[in-house]
C-alpha cells in the first residue's frame, strides 16, 4: 500500500512499529489474534522501552477494556460525541488485533441488508445461477472468513431493520447462504468481531434496539480533560499533517496554549479560573482543534512567515464555532470580551488573538 497517500492505512503507517511488537511479544494471544493483549496496548497506549508511540490520548482504562471486550463474545461499540476519535481507536485496535483496517461499512441511511451480509454479481447470477462465483461478500461476511476484526462507522445511522441483522450474526457468529444450498453456511474464523462507532446525541440517528444492545459492550470515549495530553496529541498531528508538504509546524508554546484553553474553556462552559460560560452548540472537540492549527499553520506558512500567532488562530477559529448554529457567533464574541480580553493583558500572543477575534464577523 501506498506510504505516500493523504491518509494510509494505519496498518501501512505504523508498519514498523506493528513489526517491533510482533517480534517482540512474548505474551498469550487470543485466537487468531497477531499480537498478545499487552502488545495491543502498548500499540495504543505507547511503549517508551520499545520505542512505540502513543497513538491515543484519553482514557488508558477504556482501551484496556476494550482490548478485553474484543477477546470475548461479544462485540465493541465505541460511543460519544464527534470529534472523540473512536473512529481513529476502532482502526488502531483493528491493526494491531489482525493487521488489518479495509473491513469498514459506514453506516448511513442507505446502509442495506448486502451492506452487512452478502450480494450478487447480477450479470453473473443471471447467467450462470447463485454460485460462489456470483457471491459478493459483505465486509461482515469477509472478516468471518478470515477471522479478522471489522468495522462499523456510524452504526446508529443504519435504519433499525438493517442494525438488527447484526443480531444473528453477533450472536451465532455465522451466515447462512441459502442461494447456495441447505449446507452453505459461514461460521466466523478465531480472531472475528466488530467494532461499532455511534454518536448517540448526534441528529439524524436510529435507536438501537434492546436485543442488539445485549450484543455489544459499550465504551463511552470522553473529550480529553488534560490539557497537557491535548496539547500533546495536537502537535502530534500537526507535525504529521503537515509532513507531506515539508513544512515544518512553528507554533509557539504560548500559541499552543491559548488554542488548547479556548477548546478547553468552550467545550465545558468554564474557564481554569471558575467562570462560567455559555457553551457553543458546535462540537469543540480536539479533533476540531487540530483542524485550527493546521489551518492556520497554513496560513503563516503560505501568507504569512511562517510563524503561528494567536491571530492566526483566531481567524481559523471561527469557521469551527460557527458551524452548527448562528446563536454560537454572540456566545463566542462573550467569550472573547468577557475572557480573552483579561487575558489579553498578559502578552502579544493573547492580545493579536484578541485583536483578531475582534475583527470576526459572527453574525
Amino acid at each position: 500500500m501506498d506510504q505516500t497517500a493523504l491518509r494510509p492505512a494505519t496498518e501501512t503507517l505504523h508498519a514498523a512499529e506493528l513489526a517491533k511488537l510482533e517480534q517482540a511479544d512474548k505474551g498469550l494471544r487470543p485466537p487468531g489474534w497477531r499480537l498478545s493483549a499487552r502488545a495491543v496496548r502498548s500499540f495504543v497506549l505507547g511503549d517508551p522501552a520499545l520505542g512505540i508511540s502513543r497513538k491515543f490520548y484519553g482514557d488508558d482504562a477504556l482501551v484496556e477494556r476494550a482490548i478485553v471486550s474484543l477477546m470475548g463474545e461479544q462485540g465493541l461499540l465505541l460511543v460519544g460525541e464527534p470529534g472523540t476519535a473512536k473512529s481513529m481507536l476502532s482502526e488502531l485496535l483493528a491493526a494491531a488485533v489482525t493487521g488489518s483496517t479495509r473491513l469498514v461499512v459506514q453506516g448511513s441511511a442507505g446502509t442495506m441488508e448486502e451492506h452487512l451480509r452478502y450480494g450478487w454479481n447480477y450479470a453473473l447470477l443471471i447467467a450462470e445461477g447463485p454460485s460462489e462465483k456470483a457471491l459478493v461478500p459483505s465486509p461482515v461476511l469477509q472478516a468471518m472468513r478470515a477471522g479478522l476484526v471489522m468495522r462499523i462507522e456510524e452504526l446508529t445511522r443504519c435504519p433499525p431493520e438493517i442494525q438488527d441483522g447484526l443480531i444473528s450474526i453477533l450472536s451465532e457468529k455465522m451466515i447462512a447462504i441459502p442461494e447456495l444450498g441447505d449446507g452453505a453456511i459461514v461460521r466466523a474464523a478465531p480472531g472475528f468481531n466488530i467494532i461499532g462507532t455511534a454518536n448517540l446525541r448526534d441528529r439524524g440517528v436510529s435507536e438501537m434496539s434492546s436485543a442488539l444492545k445485549r450484543r455489544f459492550n459499550f465504551e463511552t470515549v470522553h473529550p480529553i480533560t488534560d490539557p497537557a495530553f491535548e496539547r500533546e496529541l495536537i502537535e502530534r498531528r500537526l507535525a504529521d499533517r503537515l509532513a507531506p508538504s515539508g513544512i515544518k509546524p512553528d507554533m509557539s508554546e504560548a500559541a499552543l496554549g491559548i488554542l488548547v484553553s479556548c477548546f478547553q474553556d468552550l467545550r465545558a462552559g468554564r474557564t481554569a479560573e471558575g467562570v462560567t460560560l455559555q457553551k457553543p452548540t458546535a462540537v469543540m472537540s480536539t479533533a476540531e482543534a487540530v483542524n485550527v492549527a493546521h489551518a492556520a499553520a497554513l496560513e503563516a506558512a503560505y501568507l504569512g512567515d511562517g510563524r503561528v500567532t494567536g491571530a492566526h488562530l483566531a481567524r481559523q477559529i471561527g469557521g469551527i464555532v460557527m458551524k452548527d448554529d448562528p446563536e454560537d457567533g454572540r456566545k463566542f464574541k462573550s467569550y472573547v470580551d468577557h475572557i480573552v480580553k483579561d487575558r489579553a493583558r498578559s502578552g502579544s500572543d493573547w492580545r493579536s488573538f484578541y485583536d483578531a477575534a475582534r475583527a470576526l464577523r459572527l453574525d
